[in-house]
């Protein structure tokens, strides 16, 4: 059973694009195919995660090939729940983007694009977490990697076309990194099977094991977004579309981290690169979050608190014991799902206060109680809150640091908790701004508006087509397709729209560049499928935490078969011997 069901969360997604790619002309059909594939492979990644906890780690030789010649997919505990979270998550941003589809218009939304690019990325995500040799894995970066750059340059906008290009070469100098890894691990072991380089490698000198586990650890952390190879981030993933930045966020960055698992527990067990691990996880947390703490724009700072907490995960790989492995898997799985969840409501923040700068944002809690609700409740799991899972994930670790009782891992404790605290404080300073302030005009706003009524009466305002790179009209500029209000309340409401518009550039609720509307958040209600995806996503991360018990028992088992490394093996190789 598990034989079967194995290749499937790579071969659904597949399938499910090429067939999307076929239906482009008929946008209905398309979104359901996508819909029910995404759902296909969510059920499959649950009956593997049963199965892996009940019978351990199974190992499928695609194509009958003898192991190691063929291409080996391994589903063991902790890919099976990567694959669970991943899918899950993926199947909420799905739905939040077909809302937003037909919220805005299939005509400016490129949907024969998306969704079958969607469903490619998602495979490639599939594949890299079952990959059971390095240059498997390699390939499972790439297809998400040629995926993610099409999504991220949606809309073709000169900001995402920007950032789109600082993340091709990034991602391109990663995987240079990797391949060059690989040619030199075969060079040495002759094999890329991570089954037999657990065994092989440890044969080599200590020196040639430090190379290729430092260009190895070096190409996944670029991935990761792990300090100082962070700085590409917070960049590159605000400017893309709302479900794109989302999971972007949940999912890109974490299959770095699982990389990392497999490099310091499988391949090179002995720990010869823990400590250099644990003070990049420190300057990871510290550089993250102080730099979360002096943005203003929503999408920044969650994508500052994202490079951050990454430095959770990094210290509990470091410190390489059962605890440590097993809080690290857990924040993985919950950070994957706060930081869509966070992202998703970042989104429908912008729809409803035309920006997500915090200085331009206010009365939120007011004109819509549900969407400050969605942003609180993920909001304070992010920060660590008791009793969410956030404060369950940090809590393992800490006790896991405590229990290390080395002075590196109680450094890192101490700015484990000095982290939590400042998380804390910029997203207090979001909620307190955006949703409990009073709403307040753009800058300029008042005179515009006095402008503009003593110039007499005239027809209603139009919105202005924002294009990228070309600011909005001033307030008391004219152009072609901009008339003066004919009341001083319309002109206020007008200077507000055309400050905004001028402040934040394009929208970002689809995916491409579309008209502004000049409504304030009251008068434009939010979409209900996007609502029902956001909010389905704050119903999982607290559901995180009513089962946070019986999750950390079973990452607590995944952490015992990582530091073992035997299931793993046996499921490759059977009872054979490894050589």
């Amino acid at each position: 059973m598990i034989s079967v069901l194995t290749p499937l969360p790579v071969l659904l997604p597949l399938l499910g694009a090429a067939g999307a790619l076929l239906v482009g002309r008929h946008p209905r059909t398309q979104r359901t195919l996508s819909t029910l594939v995404l759902s296909a492979v969510l059920a499959v990644s649950v009956a593997l995660l049963v199965l892996a906890d009940e019978s351990g780690a199974h190992a499928v030789s695609v194509g009958g090939w003898p192991v190691p010649l063929g291409v080996v997919l391994v589903v063991d505990r902790l890919s099976a729940l990567m694959l669970v979270v991943a899918s899950t998550v993926a199947l909420a941003v799905l739905v939040f983007a077909v809302g937003q589809g037909s919220a805005d218009g299939d005509e400016e939304t490129p949907l024969s694009i998306f969704h079958p690019t969607f469903l490619v990325l998602i495979a490639g995500v599939s594949n890299a977490f079952l990959a059971g040799d390095l240059f498997n894995l390699y390939v499972g970066f790439e297809i998400l990697l040629t995926a993610s750059y099409v999504l991220l340059t949606l809309g073709g906008s000169a900001p995402r076309i920007r950032a789109g290009i600082t993340y091709i070469v990034v991602s391109l100098l990663s995987s240079l990194l990797f391949l060059a890894a690989i040619a030199l691990v075969y060079a040495a072991t002759g094999t890329v099977n991570m089954a037999q380089l657990a065994v092989r490698l440890a044969e080599l000198p200590e020196g040639t094991q430090l190379l290729l586990q430092s260009m190895l650890l070096v190409a996944f952390c670029i991935k990761a977004a792990v300090f100082p190879l962070s700085a590409w981030l917070p960049d590159s993933y605000p400017t893309a579309p709302a479900p794109v930045t989302a999971v972007f966020a949940g999912l890109l960055t974490k299959v770095g981290v699982y990389a990392v698992i497999r490099t310091q527990t499988l391949l090179f067990p002995g720990g010869a690169l823990d400590d250099v691990l644990m003070w990049a996880a420190l300057a990871t947390m510290v550089i993250g979050i102080l730099g979360a703490v002096a943005q203003t724009d929503i999408r920044r700072i969650l994508s500052f608190t994202l490079v951050s907490h990454i430095g959770y995960m990094v210290f509990g790989i470091a410190l390489g014991t059962s605890a440590g492995l097993a809080g690290a898997v857990f924040y993985v799985a919950h950070h994957i799902a706060i930081q869509t969840t966070l992202f998703l409501v970042a989104g429908l923040v912008e729809r409803q206060g035309g920006s997500t700068s915090v200085d331009r944002l206010g009365g939120l809690a007011r004109s819509s109680p549900l969407l400050a609700l969605l942003f609180f409740v993920p909001a304070m799991n992010l920060a660590g809150i008791p009793p969410l899972s956030g404060f369950i994930g940090k809590l393992g670790l800490l006790e896991a640091g405590v229990a290390d009782g080395s002075w590196p891992a109680m450094v890192l404790v101490g700015g484990a908790v000095v982290t939590s605290l400042l998380t804390l404080v910029a997203i207090a300073r979001v909620w307190t701004r955006a949703f409990w302030r009073p709403a307040v005009q753009a800058p300029g706003a008042d005179t515009a508006a006095a402008a503009a009524a003593d110039a007499g009466p005239e027809t209603t305002p139009e919105p202005v087509a924002v294009t990228a790179g070309t600011p909005a009209p001033a307030p008391g500029g004219s152009t072609a397709t901009r008339r003066r209000p004919r009341t001083v309340a319309r002109a206020r409401a007008w200077a507000r729209h055309t400050a905004v518009a001028t402040d934040t550039g394009p929208s970002q609720d689809g995916f491409g560049d579309r008209h502004l509307d000049p409504r304030p958040g009251p008068d434009r209600p939010l979409p209900g499928v996007m609502l029902g995806a956001a909010s389905a996503m704050v119903a999982l991360t607290v559901a995180l935490t009513v089962v946070a018990g019986p999750l950390y028992g079973y990452t607590d088992r995944a952490a015992g078969d990582l530091l073992d490394r035997t299931p793993y093996l046996e499921s490759v190789f059977g009872g054979e011997t490894v050589r």
